[in-house]
């Protein structure tokens, strides 16, 4: 008898609402790392009396270094904590993790992807569609799922599977 795989279905991921609440408070993170870091950069500037640093992160005004400087603060962010929990500060407040469609937890490669995905303009939005799944969990094949959900399914599947494992 050949054993059925666990896959993710559409009623354990989170809700649009959520992972709209994921990202304000995962960007609200971001800010306040970036913020932190601008505070380190001009105290060290300060005390050391070389401001080649603070000249080309804080007092830049062009939109690039901006946008570069956010982006090294999202993928340092990301791809660190995800890689090491699946979830971010955002999840863990929500009670959502990322996990790959058989529930298991993504690779540092799948999270690198998902991580770079993150910097395309305009991707934050790309998550409203049908299902609530951004161009981020789309290309690196993940879902941010309600762990409570998710448990329960996963543990009803391993429960029904073994007991048809019983008549072997």
């Amino acid at each position: 008898m050949t054993q059925i795989k666990y896959t993710v279905t559409t009623d354990v991921l989170a809700t649009k609402g959520i992972r709209f609440a994921n990202f304000i408070i995962d960007y609200i993170v971001q800010i306040t790392l970036g913020a932190a870091i601008g505070i380190v950069i001009g105290l060290a500037s300060e005390l050391t009396g070389s401001y080649g640093l603070y000249d080309l992160v804080i007092e830049t005004e062009g939109r690039l270094s901006n946008y570069i400087f956010g982006a090294v603060i999202l993928i340092v962010y990301y791809l660190t904590i995800e890689t090491l929990t699946a979830r971010s500060l955002g999840k863990y407040i929500t009670n959502t993790k990322v996990v790959l469609y058989d529930g298991s937890k993504p690779t540092f490669n799948e999270i690198l992807v998902r991580t770079l995905c993150r910097i395309i303009p305009f991707e934050q939005f790309s998550f409203l569609g049908d299902v609530g799944k951004g161009w981020h969990d789309s290309v690196s094949k993940t879902y941010v799922v309600d762990i409570a959900k998710f448990e329960a399914q996963k543990a009803t599947f391993e429960g029904l599977n073994e007991i048809g494992r019983i008549g072997e």
